[in-house]
């Protein structure tokens, strides 16, 4: 199986214009991409959704609002 890039999960919370919970933003990816997709980043691979999310969280990704987080296009590393 290919592995996803998590630049394309970052698009994907941009493009939804959604506030997420943890919960709620594997559920959007696991329903996007399949519940056996695999994720990779500049630094990190072989990711789940759940290992995904807390690694971008970790890298200070998200942007928290009242409700929950979402992101910025200045989020995405550009290398």
């Amino acid at each position: 199986m290919e592995s996803i890039h998590g630049h394309e999960v970052l698009n994907m919370m941009i493009e939804s214009g959604e506030q997420y919970s943890n919960a709620s933003l594997e559920a959007a990816i696991t329903a996007r991409f399949g519940d056996q997709a695999r994720f990779h980043t500049c630094s990190a691979t072989d990711m789940t959704a759940a290992e995904l999310v807390a690694f971008l969280a970790a890298k200070g990704k998200f942007i928290a609002k009242e409700d929950g987080f979402s992101t910025h296009e200045s989020k995405i590393c550009r290398h």
